[in-house]
């Protein structure tokens, strides 16, 4: 199955701003009430170690992707106490507010316009992207790369979208969560229970998005490509795909960062 670069509803510009903000708490909240990168949390830990930083800068982030469940992972299996800070080209600030509060301020948000190709050099950490990767052509996805590079910071990319007609097939079931799960999602919307029960819009979006996102994710060999082009010579890259349990869709990584200098005696 070949990769297609088409086009998701929840990342077009003309997409209303509150909608926009529904679906990405939608995802946020369905990350985190089912744990879905709950097995990558030792990948990332390590990724951390290697980079000596306890700062994380999560692009992309959407309403907030699953970092109220890895924080806890994270914070609880660390000596020190890492730092999150969201960021995303339309920032949902209200799911970003809410995800601080709730994390007793381990999650913080950049209020701004973030590209993740073109990072602000004052965003300083390890770099994340949570199921978004997948949105960039390769000559961006590569852009994005090297971009953290060229900073002299680690990046992760995690993605639980395969293009494997089983993960197509489940999409069609994550479809159906809003309407058990929108009543619990927080901060509380009159208008999700519009969007979703009266004019199931979010639901919609959430397939056909879903569906997409499959076709479009990188297999681990096409990461291997990308990287390949990259000038990076100091660096280490991490490509495969990881899961911890059976029956749990593998999560498809790369994870790359500064190597430590050689000493010399």
């Amino acid at each position: 199955m070949s990769r297609i670069q088409f086009i998701e509803l929840h990342e077009q510009p003309w997409l209303p701003t509150s909608l926009r903000d529904a679906i990405t708490d939608a995802l946020q909240f369905g990350l985190n009430r089912f744990s879905a990168y709950a097995p990558i949390a030792p990948l990332l830990q390590d990724a951390l170690r290697e980079s000596r930083t306890e700062s994380i800068v999560d692009m992309c982030s959407g309403g907030g992707g699953p970092w109220l469940d890895l924080s806890q992972r994270l914070q609880s299996d660390a000596q020190g106490s890492f730092q999150i800070v969201l960021t995303d080209k339309y920032p949902n600030l209200s799911a970003y507010q809410y995800a601080g509060a709730a994390s007793a301020n381990h999650i913080g948000y950049c209020p701004d316009s973030v590209d993740a190709t073109n990072v602000p050099q004052e965003l300083k950490g390890f770099r994340t992207m949570f199921t978004s990767f997948h949105h960039f052509p390769p000559e961006d996805a590569r852009a994005i790369l090297q971009d953290a590079v060229d900073a002299k910071q680690g990046i992760g990319i995690f993605e639980i979208t395969r293009r494997a007609p089983a993960t197509i097939g489940m999409m069609f079931l994550w479809a159906l969560t809003p309407f058990v799960l929108t009543p619990w999602i927080r901060p509380f919307r009159w208008s999700r229970l519009f969007w979703t029960y009266l004019l199931p819009i979010i639901p919609m979006v959430l397939l056909f998005d879903g569906v997409v996102s499959c076709l479009r994710t990188y297999r681990p060999q096409e990461l291997r490509e990308i990287i390949a082009k990259l000038n990076a010579t100091e660096y280490q890259w991490n490509v495969g795909e990881h899961s911890r349990a059976a029956g749990r869709v593998p999560i498809t990584y790369l994870i790359g960062f500064r190597r430590a200098p050689v000493s010399r005696g």
